[in-house]
């Protein structure tokens, strides 16, 4: 898919496994699980989407802008991400699995827990609240 613009579509279930997607933008569309696994996304931009329990399994990603939309538990295992924003998201639940964050700005997003190894958040950039709860989980104590 190159040039196109999904406007207030359904896309839920739908499959780009191994698709190539480029200048694509998805506004207020409901991407309930799609499948992206092993996609190749290039300057595409989702903006107000519901993708919860979408799949970007070993997909590449490069200036890929993801803005006020809801991706729980997104599954983003295994892959490249170069150039991608993620604000004002609820990423609550999310699987970075074998993906390097460094780079990726997540501090307006929203979330309890991510899955995600903590050696790959290097270079993360996260808010000061979303810092101490990486802390915890290393074990520290916070102190006021």
């Amino acid at each position: 898919m190159t040039d196109v613009t999904f406007e207030n579509c359904d896309l839920s279930n739908a499959s780009f496994s191994e698709g190539i997607i480029h200048r694509v933008t998805f506004t207020e569309c409901k991407l309930m699980g799609l499948d992206f696994s092993e996609a190749n996304l290039g300057n595409v931009s989702f903006e107000n989407c519901i993708a919860n329990l979408s799949d970007f399994v070993d997909a590449r990603l490069k200036q890929v802008i993801f803005s006020d939309s809801s991706l729980q538990s997104v599954n983003y295992s295994d892959c490249k991400l170069s150039k991608v924003k993620f604000h004002q998201c609820d990423i609550n639940d999310i699987d970075f699995t074998q993906t390097l964050l460094k780079g990726i700005d997540i501090s307006t997003c929203i979330f309890d827990r991510l899955n995600v190894a903590l050696e790959n958040l290097d270079g993360c950039e996260v808010s000061p609240e979303q810092a101490i709860g990486f802390a915890t989980m290393l074990g520290l104590k916070i102190k006021e």
